[in-house]
């Protein structure tokens, strides 16, 4: 069992990355949970849930990110996963969740693809990959 440890990167005055390392099973699920309701009711709604140093993803932890996904879009935001290629991309495509999430192998990837993200890093005048570096999410 790896130990759980969630950290919020923010960019602009809406994104954030969630670096995720450790297990998300029935004990760090809440806590996800929690985190992005918190992000979201301060206007942080464009969340990328970097999940590559996560060892294990049990069914809490996809409710976890499923609900969290609706948070966020209610609020009208989004809930972009980076997996990597490990354990965590293997079970998003088995349960099929790769269908409702926009699902990337690295940071700069996700941020490229989202208009929201690439504004925000952008305003802070470096590129993608210097505000990665700078932010250890390479």
């Amino acid at each position: 069992m790896d130990p759980f440890h969630m950290e919020s990167i923010t960019a602009g005055g809406d994104c954030a990355v969630l670096r995720i390392d450790g297990d998300i099973d029935a004990y760090a699920a809440p806590q996800l949970r929690d985190r992005v309701t918190d992000l979201a009711g301060h206007g942080t709604v464009h969340i990328i849930a970097d999940l590559r140093g996560a060892g294990f993803l049990d069914s809490a932890g996809l409710g976890a990110l499923v609900g969290s996904r609706k948070e966020l879009r209610t609020r009208g935001g989004s809930l972009t996963l980076v997996t990597g290629t490990g354990p965590v991309l293997q079970i998003i495509r088995m349960t099929g969740l790769g269908k409702a999430f926009a699902v990337h192998s690295c940071v700069p990837e996700a941020i490229a693809a989202d208009q929201h993200w690439h504004a925000a890093v952008m305003s802070e005048g470096v590129s993608t990959e210097e505000w990665c570096r700078a932010h250890r999410l390479l």
